[in-house]
């Protein structure tokens, strides 16, 4: 068996662990058909995917006609509540994500979620995919308060104090990913199947994978 010598690894959410994409969008569209724009398919929605929902709707709106602060606001509470009742309509794994978690388990490894997702919503889809159990701690954007989401450091700081200490690496899918671990001082692996906002190539990680089955030899290879 491959040894990690990691002690926690952090893991996204969206698009990182959990495909979220096909519930986003319909949560997209549900706020833009209240504000009578044209719907989005799934492959314009996903590059809007990482920094919050708000984030994501702001683009939506400015993709379809242009952002009204007023409207968003209200947009925006819509967006949560019908996104809140229909968060794993869709939403699976990636492949080999769980039995990439198997592994680092059975290594003695913590695992993590750290996410620009509601702290709320995070632990809603992860309970109706049954894995909450399976994180020793799980960070949204807003649990340590404004101004404290990724790519601050302090999401990835917080996830070492909360799994105990040790030597952490961190497993993203966009620069907000990247960042908070370069910022945290921690090795980065980003996945090329997530939601890019731009080639992965210009992520700057650590390491790069293009399927959970290779999670496993490249951290072993970044701790050597």
């Amino acid at each position: 068996m491959t040894k990690i010598s990691f002690d926690i690894v952090g893991f996204d959410l969206d698009g990182t662990f959990v495909d979220t994409s096909g519930d986003l969008t319909d949560a997209v569209n549900h706020a833009l058909a209240d504000a009578g724009r044209p719907p989005l398919t799934r492959e314009q929605v996903i590059p809007m995917i990482g920094g919050g929902a708000k984030h994501m709707l702001r683009q939506g709106l400015e993709a379809t006609g242009g952002c009204d602060e007023v409207e968003l606001n209200r947009l925006n509470r819509l967006l949560l509540d019908y996104y809140a009742a229909h968060i794993a309509v869709h939403s699976r794994p990636f492949p080999g994500a769980l039995a990439a978690l198997d592994a680092l388990a059975a290594d003695g490894v913590k695992v993590a979620i750290v996410t620009n997702k509601l702290e709320a919503l995070a632990r809603r889809l992860l309970d109706e995919l049954d894995l909450t159990p399976r994180f020793a701690c799980i960070l949204g954007g807003d649990t340590l308060g404004p101004g404290k989401s990724k790519p601050d450091r302090a999401p990835i700081d917080a996830m070492i104090e909360r799994c105990g200490g040790g030597r952490a690496a961190f497993v993203g899918d966009s620069h907000f990913d990247i960042d908070a671990a370069k910022n945290a001082g921690i090795p980065s692996i980003a996945c090329s199947f997530g939601f890019m906002m731009q080639p992965v190539e210009e992520l700057g990680a650590d390491a790069v994978i293009d399927h959970y089955d290779e999670l496993i030899p490249t951290l072993a290879r970044l701790a050597a």
